[in-house]
C-alpha cells in the first residue's frame, strides 16, 4: 500500500517502522536526520515525475511510503470497546479522515464506516494524519447488522441530528455508540428506526449546521467524558 504526504509518512516512520517496506524520497531534506539513518537501507530516490505518478497527482510533499496493508478490525473486536463511532453512508475521505483523527485523539475505541462497500484507505490514512494506522476501523456494507450486534451486547445508540436533545445536558452509559449521517442525507431511515436517542449541539447563533467532521469532534469529546 502506498501512502504519501509528509505528516502521515513521518507518523508511520516514527510509530510503525515495522510496517514500512520502502521509503521513496523526491525532495532533499524531507526526512529528519535520525529517520534518514534509521531507514537508509529502505530509501529510494525518485524523480518528481515518478513521485507524481505514484501519488496519482496528489500532493506528495516529497515523500511516499510503501507500507503493509491496513488490517481492518472485525465485529468481535469492535464489540469489546466501550465507545464506538459509526458513520452512516459517509464516503468523503476528507471528512472520514478528520473524524478518525478526532476519534483517536479524543478516546473513542473504534470507527465503523457503514453503508459502503469499500473506501480508499490510503487516502483516509493521509487525511487522518496517520491516526488510521492506530485506530480500530472497519467497513461494513450493512449498517443494520452492525447496530443489531452492538445492541445485543448492551450498547446504547445515539444519532446526531439537529432536532435531537442538546448533548450539553446529557450523560451517557459506558457502552455507547455515536452515529453520524452524511452531510447531504443525514441519518438513513433504517438507522433512525434503530436509535435510542437523537443528540444535537446547541448553537449560540442561528445557523443551520456544522461540517460533519467538526460536529463529530464536538460530540465525541462530550460523549467521551460525560459518562455515568
Amino acid at each position: 500500500m502506498i501512502i504519501y504526504g509528509k505528516q502521515v509518512c513521518l507518523y508511520a516512520l516514527e510509530r510503525h517502522p515495522q510496517s514500512v517496506k520502502t521509503v521513496y524520497v523526491a525532495k532533499k531534506g524531507v526526512l529528519p536526520q535520525h529517520l534518514f539513518h534509521q531507514f537508509h537501507d529502505k530509501i529510494k530516490f525518485l524523480e518528481e515525475k515518478w513521485a507524481q505518478s505514484m501519488s496519482k497527482g496528489g500532493n506528495h510533499q516529497g515523500i511516499l511510503l510503501e507500507i503493509e496493508p491496513i488490517v481492518q478490525s472485525d465485529p468481535s473486536s469492535i464489540k469489546k470497546g466501550d465507545f464506538v463511532v459509526i458513520l452512516d453512508g459517509l464516503t468523503d475521505v476528507g471528512n472520514i479522515g478528520a473524524i478518525v483523527r478526532s476519534a483517536y485523539a479524543l478516546g473513542a475505541d473504534a470507527v465503523v464506516a457503514a453503508g459502503v462497500r469499500q473506501l480508499n484507505l490510503p487516502a483516509i490514512a493521509r487525511t487522518s494524519s496517520g491516526a488510521l494506522l492506530d485506530m480500530p476501523f472497519m467497513v461494513v456494507p450493512n449498517i443494520l447488522d452492525m447496530l443489531n450486534e452492538l445492541k445485543q451486547v448492551g450498547f446504547t445508540l445515539y444519532g446526531a441530528a439537529m432536532e435531537g436533545t442538546s448533548i450539553q445536558e446529557m450523560v451517557f452509559p459506558s457502552k455507547r455508540v455515536l452515529i453520524m449521517g452524511s452531510e447531504g442525507k443525514g441519518l438513513s431511515k433504517k438507522t433512525l428506526a434503530k436509535l435510542d436517542t437523537l443528540v444535537s449541539i446547541e448553537m449560540k447563533h442561528a445557523f443551520d449546521s456544522l461540517n460533519v467532521s467538526a460536529a463529530a469532534a464536538i460530540l465525541i469529546h462530550r460523549m467521551g467524558y460525560a459518562v455515568k
